[in-house]
């Protein structure tokens, strides 16, 4: 998780996830410049020397990955059933490799699903239909938003994405406290993938009041991960899916899409939000 200075510019030297390239614009063809592209890299993780899914992502926060992918796929309850982690590069990609407890590393076999290669969908590689709809515990009512606060968030939003600020390329997920502040925040290629890093790294933070905020649509599984960790408010800066509503009434969760400067749209318990 890095936050950009807003007076000082990306020091590239000292930021992952980039590489540099050269392009044509439209109007010069005949002479090329440098540009920087998000790098995309396929991440295996891998439990108990067991792979069990390849995403593709950006190459760095992989251990706050790995703890919120297995947090939100409910691989585990806390971050404490992983006794370690390991980023091995290897000769396609990259290797996270994760020593489970015994007894998570029983259920996890228990429920294998093949999910190679899963980026956008969040159904794809699952082996039963009816595991789509898996059921979670209903969110209690514990947290409230004013939305005279949104708009605070989303002007700091972009201070969590170097990468995306260099080459346009990334989602970002990040956790607002109750006063607006953004307390962290990470990017990705993949907006499934940017929220696990962060649903990662909030686990293991004294963080409970306060909702999530993720730069791109609100798709089922984005849903599905906030509620399988707890999050009780989701503000999507796009629209919302009909699945993900269905959930999100479903499970409790406050879901809210179009969240953009001045503008916001509820779709479900309305009841956790205020406005100055």
């Amino acid at each position: 998780m890095k936050k950009i200075d807003q007076k000082t510019a990306v020091n590239v030297n000292n930021l992952s996830g980039v590489s540099e390239t050269q392009v044509w614009q439209r109007a010069a063809l005949s002479t090329s410049q440098p540009d920087w592209l998000a790098e995309e890299v396929a991440v295996a993780l891998v439990y108990n020397g067991i792979s069990h899914v390849v995403m593709m992502a950006t190459p760095k926060d992989l251990e706050a990955f790995a703890i919120g992918f297995s947090l939100s796929e409910g691989i585990i309850d806390s971050p404490r059933d992983i006794f370690g982690i390991d980023v091995v590069p290897s000769c396609h990609g990259i290797e996270v490799q994760i020593e489970l407890s015994s007894r998570r590393f029983m259920g996890l076999k228990a429920r294998r699903r093949a999910m190679a290669g899963r980026t956008g969908c969040g159904i794809c590689g699952v082996e039963q239909l009816d595991e789509i709809g898996k059921p979670v515990p209903p969110l209690p009512f514990t947290q409230s938003f004013d939305l005279g606060w949104l708009d605070t968030a989303l002007q700091q939003l972009n201070d969590y994405q170097p990468v995306g600020k260099l080459t346009g390329c990334t989602h970002a997920a990040a956790w607002i406290a109750s006063d607006g502040q953004i307390t962290g925040g990470y990017e990705d290629v993949g907006r499934h993938v940017a929220l696990d890093k962060l649903l990662g790294y909030r686990s293991q933070q004294p963080w409970h009041d306060g909702a999530v905020l993720v730069s791109s649509r609100a798709s089922y599984e984005m849903v599905q991960k906030s509620v399988m960790c707890g999050v009780e408010i989701l503000f999507a800066v796009s629209a919302a899916t009909q699945l993900a509503v269905e959930v999100a009434q479903r499970s409790n969760l406050t879901l809210v899409g179009f969240s953009k400067p001045g503008r916001a749209t509820v779709y479900t318990h309305p009841q956790r939000l205020s406005s100055k």
